[in-house]
């Protein structure tokens, strides 16, 4: 017989995709040969190919938010006959069509957007007893009816040691001192950004205690850690945009610990199983924790918190402005090695 043909629909954030990797190990563990391909974002592919249960991934070519209905019909139909199951990850309608379109006989998914007929295995979401994003992924990967607080194995992602060498080589990164790495970036919006002064000002820290400082992102926070590496001085390296997501992968693998926002990095790091001061404001850990064993989180749980807002809507941002470099720099098992 042949194996169990599986064909995700994934989501458009990196720390979910990050988060669907537990689903996908649950997946194969209740169908060893099963085979698992992701439709998903282009960008997304690096990561997928760090996932060894990930036959193939296949780039979705719109945009987050896109309709485009011949698009997906067209994706559709070069799927059709394939699968044995589809399972959908986002909650909208358009992420329902491919897989309609292509005819997958079993098509799991949550109830939403009126997606009737689309989806032929419709479930109901308990969001009071599935609190977790990972725990929703993972739910749809059992049986109907299965109990409603499922375990979930936590993400992991494989290492390029080869890559490592020559980014080492290509960055002119020394590796004579442990390094921090630092995530500044939150792709949301800057309620969820650290103050970068106080990245700076741990930064300086950091270094006086004889380690070093690479700062991670994308060409959208070179801005930002050219603020900090100016700010902190010396130790400190700015690789924001000079890097693609699979080479943060394999760097931030060789840091020490890492520092970060709630972020698509931040699960990142949690995947690596590296020291994370994971730090939340306007966001909730009671959602999309790191998740890892050696991932701290740093949460204030101010009465306005969380707001889930992209910018404070009370013009301070105290939830994350009054966590403080000292207390980061204090965390126990962390920062203090």
């Amino acid at each position: 017989m042949n194996p169990r043909s599986i064909l995700i629909v994934g989501p458009s954030w990196v720390g979910d995709m990050v988060m669907a990797h537990s689903l996908f190990q649950t997946l194969r563990l209740q169908h060893p040969d099963c085979v698992i391909d992701v439709l998903a974002p282009g960008w997304s592919l690096p990561l997928l190919a760090r996932m060894p249960e990930v036959r193939h991934g296949i780039a979705m070519p719109l945009g987050h938010g896109e309709l485009g209905l011949g698009a997906r019909w067209r994706i559709g139909r070069s799927l059709r006959g394939q699968y044995d199951q589809a399972i959908i990850l986002p909650g909208s309608i358009k992420s329902a069509l491919a897989p309609f379109f292509a005819g997958i006989p079993q098509r799991t998914a949550y109830r939403g957007e009126h997606r009737y007929g689309l989806v032929n295995d419709m479930r109901p979401l308990d969001k009071a007893l599935l609190p977790l994003t990972v725990q929703r992924f993972v739910a749809l990967g059992l049986p109907a009816g299965s109990p409603q607080l499922p375990e979930y194995p936590t993400p992991r992602l494989r290492v390029d040691a080869s890559k490592q060498q020559r980014l080492i080589a290509e960055l002119g990164l020394s590796l004579d001192r442990p390094a921090v790495a630092f995530m500044p970036g939150a792709e949301y919006g800057p309620a969820k950004q650290w103050p970068l002064e106080h990245f700076a000002a741990l930064a300086r820290a950091l270094v006086a205690q004889g380690k070093r400082v690479w700062i991670l992102g994308s060409s959208k926070d070179e801005a930002a850690g050219a603020t900090i590496a100016e700010q902190a001085g010396e130790g400190v390296l700015n690789l924001c945009g000079r890097t693609r997501l699979e080479d943060a992968i394999d760097l931030l693998a060789l840091c020490e610990a890492a520092v970060t926002n709630d972020s698509g990095l931040m699960h990142v790091a949690a995947a690596l199983d590296i020291p994370t001061v994971a730090l939340f404001g306007s966001s909730s850990p009671s959602h999309t924790p790191p998740l890892s064993d050696k991932a701290q989180v740093i949460y204030l749980g101010l009465d306005c918190s969380p707001c889930f807002k992209r910018t404070c809507p009370l013009g301070h941002t105290r939830c994350l402005a009054d966590i403080t470099p000292e207390r980061v720099l204090n965390t126990p098992g962390i920062m203090r090695n």
